[in-house]
């Protein structure tokens, strides 16, 4: 079977335009009918039209992308992506932004997967790293604001100024729970919360 080559491209939203990398394919060789598009919601990432790509490539044919990044979300996405593409169909991947990200055999012998390999691997590392020492700096930006009195997590629900008098009326059988919560404008659960922090605070003391 001949080997084809096919063109992904795709942006995360409809409003973004597919132009620049349409163009990039373009030059590099391939026609409407070679490319594959998608404009895909990055929250659900349903791409129809890289299922319909996945679905046609062959052992030995060519996938075309203008940048990495087009092939997933993330590092992790990409990578799976990658394997599936040239361990599992046995394809090649060409990544025009990045020449190094070449799985065809080149014309000094030089396995054009295994260079491509180590240097997804390193991105990946390096996005990992990356990835780190956001967490980091963000677990170091949430404690320096701890230390200033910031308050995290959900804001907490004042008490109306007829929760005394209503809680009496609950504790002496005269309202229900739910009659209570009503009229206070809180839900059951809110009303209990407030009860068993009474109850602690009194043990407490």
């Amino acid at each position: 079977m001949a080997q084809k080559t096919y063109g992904y491209a795709r942006v995360s939203s409809k409003e973004q335009n597919l132009d620049r990398q349409l163009d990039a394919l373009a030059e590099f060789g391939l026609d409407k009918g070679q490319i594959f598009s998608d404009k895909a919601c990055a929250k659900d990432f349903n791409r129809p039209q890289w299922k319909r790509l996945m679905r046609r490539l062959q052992p030995d044919d060519v996938l075309v992308v203008k940048s990495i990044d087009r092939l997933g979300r993330n590092y992790d996405e990409i990578i799976d992506e990658w394997r599936r593409i040239t361990k599992e169909r046995g394809a090649h991947v060409v990544v025009l932004d990045m020449p190094l990200l070449d799985t065809r055999e080149r014309p000094d012998n030089v396995t054009g997967t295994f260079i491509a390999d180590i240097v997804l691997q390193l991105l990946s590392y390096v996005a990992q790293i990356e990835r780190e020492n956001i967490r980091q700096r963000q677990a170091e930006g949430i404690a320096a604001a701890k230390a200033r009195g910031v308050r995290f997590g959900r804001p907490v629900e004042k008490r109306p100024g007829c929760y005394k008098a209503t809680k009496a009326s609950y504790l002496g059988g005269h309202i229900t729970r739910g009659e209570a919560a009503t009229r206070m404008g809180v839900s059951p659960n809110t009303f209990d919360k407030w009860l068993r922090e009474d109850e602690s605070a009194s043990k407490d003391h």
